[in-house]
């Protein structure tokens, strides 16, 4: 769904209100974009963004960035501790920092965010990994991860490739799988998904296509509140083969979002 839509939906709320909200928001997060940055350059993130202290500020960044945006957050489920192969649905951008909010973790993320102004200065000062979306990268990009997991690291990926409406599941891509299998860790399916005021859901709230993130944001920003669940899965065994692990990941996430296909 476009941020037409988002728009169109947060006019029917109606009134000055959202208008007066959404000025607010922009003041904060512009100062939390730019206290982020500075924090990144007094923690050292930028030569060293493997710390506990980086990863410990990026999760707390994160949850301020949400209760700024005006997020209703429920996890169920159980995080697995230590090392793990992090693999969730997508949706949009908010993914990340919806995720990032529960526990320490690197992500492997478009090329395309990168490039985004000064929100991409971030993303590489936290470790973010990045992929060229049919660059034909995954295999290396698999190593690379699976260093990371042997590291004691926590990594998540979208192995979509692209965001959805939500509604529905795109087919996984298996290369991705060979990480936490070289690495020896466990898989940990995540289930997001964004609800609606009736608890059905929320359409709307896509990043697809060729929506640009600062008019999805702008118009996201109107909204009262973005109800969000987060479901951490079973934890599955990295053994096997990675087709198998793929699809079997799959299946658990399809299972929580009563997607059967």
């Amino acid at each position: 769904m476009s941020g037409e839509s988002l728009a169109a939906q947060a006019q029917i709320q109606g009134g000055i209100l959202p208008q007066i909200r959404r000025s607010i928001r922009v003041v904060l997060i512009i100062l939390h974009l730019a206290w982020g940055f500075l924090l990144a350059l007094m923690l050292g993130a930028f030569w060293a963004p493997q710390q506990p202290r980086v990863l410990a500020a990026k999760q707390r960044w994160c949850q301020r960035f949400l209760r700024i945006l005006g997020v209703e957050l429920t996890v169920t489920g159980t995080a697995q501790g230590g090392s793990v192969f992090l693999v969730s649905n997508h949706v949009s951008w908010l993914d990340i920092p919806v995720i990032a909010s529960q526990r320490h973790l690197y992500f492997l993320s478009k090329a395309e965010v990168g490039d985004w102004p000064l929100i991409g200065h971030l993303a590489r000062a936290v470790g973010t990994l990045f992929i060229k979306r049919g660059s034909g990268e995954s295999s290396n990009k698999a190593k690379e991860i699976a260093c990371r997991l042997q590291q004691g690291h926590t990594v998540l990926v979208f192995p979509e490739g692209t965001t959805t409406d939500g509604a529905n599941l795109r087919r996984f891509f298996p290369q991705l799988f060979d990480a936490p299998l070289l690495a020896g860790v466990p898989v940990q399916p995540l289930a997001i998904r964004y609800l609606d005021s009736m608890g059905a859901p929320d359409l709307s709230m896509a990043f697809v296509g060729d929506d640009a993130f600062h008019l999805h944001l702008w118009s996201m920003l109107l909204r009262r509140d973005i109800r969000i669940r987060l479901h951490f899965c079973e934890v599955l065994a990295a053994e096997g083969d990675r087709k198998v692990l793929c699809n079997t990941t799959r299946e658990s996430i399809g299972q929580q979002l009563k997607i059967s296909k």
